[in-house]
């Protein structure tokens, strides 16, 4: 809700900063700040999704609709870099004098400022609560600032030289900017939207846990991890002597879910329990496996 207000505030700050100057750079600022708003107004909707409870149809919660969250901010900021990149043409074709523009600068400096108090309170807020949408957003918001940053100091150095090719010119590097921000976030909300894999540091810390107990005989394989929003879901099987009893092995497979939990916050473990004598313990290392236990 934070950064809605402020994406309303920047918007209208930059606009008049725009109709102050007439900069297409300072146009295509304000156009981020649009993008900021959408993207903001998408993020609180699916915030509000992801934090509904598991129920019978979704027992795995709703986590993931932060990535829907993520991957629309990028889908809009990739539009936003096509408007800004054809505006910018347009003006590098017909260049154009600059009015005003030290009042239009002052304006939209002060609308970088309220951007960048946003962005680190969503930084705080995104650590907290270890969410990737919130941390998308101010992530959005400090290249917001520095697009801003990199306007003014652009409009300024073409109103103090009349070289006004520099407005657009500096409008076609914040449409560059803007277009790799956005392919970024494709790339992670795909990535989450796709399973993959805890990072590999988050993976040594449950290898680790388990080759810990390696001394007593215990093997394991079969693991498998995901990650959905902020919770994480960790799968593995644990092979004993099969002269254990079912309490013994269920005993250990507490023990050893309770590290993994100390160790990777946020995290639902799986487990499965199989004697290691038996060759059909061995079948099913596989990610699939048909009738005949083979991959």
């Amino acid at each position: 809700m934070l950064s809605i207000v402020a994406a309303i505030a920047t918007i209208g700050l930059k606009a008049g900063a725009y109709f102050l100057t007439g900069s297409v750079a300072l146009l295509s600022d304000a156009l981020e700040s649009l993008v900021n708003l959408l993207a903001a107004t998408v993020a609180l909707i699916a915030l509000s999704v992801a934090a509904k409870p598991a129920d019978e149809d979704h027992a795995y919660g709703h986590n993931k609709a932060e990535y829907f969250s993520s991957g629309f901010e990028g889908a809009l900021i990739l539009m936003a870099a096509v408007s800004i990149g054809f505006a910018a043409v347009q003006r590098l074709i017909h260049p154009r004098a600059l009015e005003q523009a030290a009042t239009g600068l002052a304006v939209s400096a002060l609308a970088a400022l309220i951007n960048f108090l946003v962005a680190r309170t969503l930084f705080r807020v995104a650590r907290r609560h270890e969410s990737i949408t919130l941390e998308a957003d101010a992530h959005h918001l400090m290249t917001d600032v520095w697009t801003s940053v990199g306007v003014i100091a652009g409009v300024g150095a073409a109103a103090l030289t009349h070289w006004y090719v520099l407005d657009p010119l500096v409008a076609l590097l914040v449409a560059a900017n803007i277009v790799w921000t956005g392919i970024h976030l494709l790339n992670r909300s795909a990535l989450g939207l796709l399973d993959t894999a805890l990072p590999e540091g988050t993976r040594r810390e449950i290898t680790s846990i388990l080759d810990g107990h390696a001394k007593d005989g215990v093997q394991y394989h079969a693991l498998r991890t995901r990650q959905a929003g902020r919770w994480r879901f960790i799968s593995f099987h644990v092979l004993v002597p099969g002269h254990w009893t079912v309490q013994r092995g269920h005993d250990l497979l507490e023990r050893i879910e309770d590290e993994v939990r100390a160790r990777v916050p946020l995290c639902t473990v799986f487990t499965h329990l199989e004697p290691i004598e038996d060759p059909a313990s061995f079948k099913d290392q596989h990610l699939e496996r048909d009738d005949a236990g083979q991959a």
